[in-house]
């Protein structure tokens, strides 16, 4: 795995490519995306169903690889790393939050939370790892749910818990997939506000994966993706309080 001494974006992509193949038929999705993030971004991915969206979001959270072109995160060219290589690099540097919660039924808050430390590398005692639990339970302001089970939560409760447990492994990034689209508009402004804290507060790089107009306005900037290709560009956002 090769390192670069230069000064680098935390994410960069180089004329990514993705197709996949049904039988002989060859299907391109993703057709040559090149793309900053800094680290310290909060920035929302927008675009519609079919777009090369989802893709381009497993590929830049190391669920999948890119058929051609290059991708650095945290200095290190990953597009070729074995599925192995990166588990272990998503384990260490990804956070991620669904739509759907995804908490582990007939488990509590605090057990879902700890889940993820069963295959940190950190070899905590599992006093610590509760205590670590605890403290970002706290943190989502769930002090008082930490022995609930998920059928004992709200959908907003549930979705902070999904935060506490993405942040248990300190990822210097957080990739946030249709955060608020099982959520209502007042819980919504809640889960968002929290994301413009972690990356305020915590220097937490999040970005937004979305095809809301609104959720995207709480980003510093938005990227368009459209057939594939990146549409405008990158386009600025307004972020939601500012005039």
């Amino acid at each position: 795995m090769e390192n670069r001494n230069e000064p680098m974006d935390l994410i960069e992509l180089k004329d990514i490519c993705r197709t996949y193949h049904l039988g002989e038929v060859a299907v391109p999705v993703l057709k040559g995306i090149t793309l900053n993030v800094a680290g310290g971004e909060l920035v929302a991915l927008m675009g519609t169903s079919g777009s090369g969206k989802s893709t381009l979001m497993n590929l830049l959270g190391c669920l999948d690889h890119p058929t051609s072109g290059e991708y650095w995160l945290d200095g290190r060219e990953v597009s070729r790393l074995t599925a192995n290589e990166r588990a272990r690099l998503r384990n260490r540097i990804i956070g991620f939050v669904f739509q759907s919660f995804n908490l582990l039924p007939r488990t509590t808050a605090l057990e879902n939370v700890m889940m993820p430390l069963t295959y940190s590398r950190e070899n905590l005692s599992e006093q610590q790892k509760k205590l670590r639990a605890i403290d970002l339970l706290r943190k989502v302001g769930l002090a008082d749910r930490i022995d609930h089970q998920q059928s004992q939560l709200s959908g907003g409760e549930q979705q902070r818990v999904a935060v506490a447990r993405a942040l248990v492994n300190h990822p210097r990034i957080l990739l946030a997939d249709e955060p608020t689209g099982n959520l209502d508009s007042r819980t919504s402004e809640e889960i968002l506000q929290m994301f413009q804290q972690l990356n305020s507060v915590e220097g937490i790089t999040i970005i937004l994966v979305t095809h809301d107009q609104g959720v995207a306005g709480w980003a510093q900037r938005t990227i368009r993706i459209k057939d594939g290709l990146l549409e405008d560009g990158i386009e600025p956002l307004i972020v939601a309080g500012d005039v």
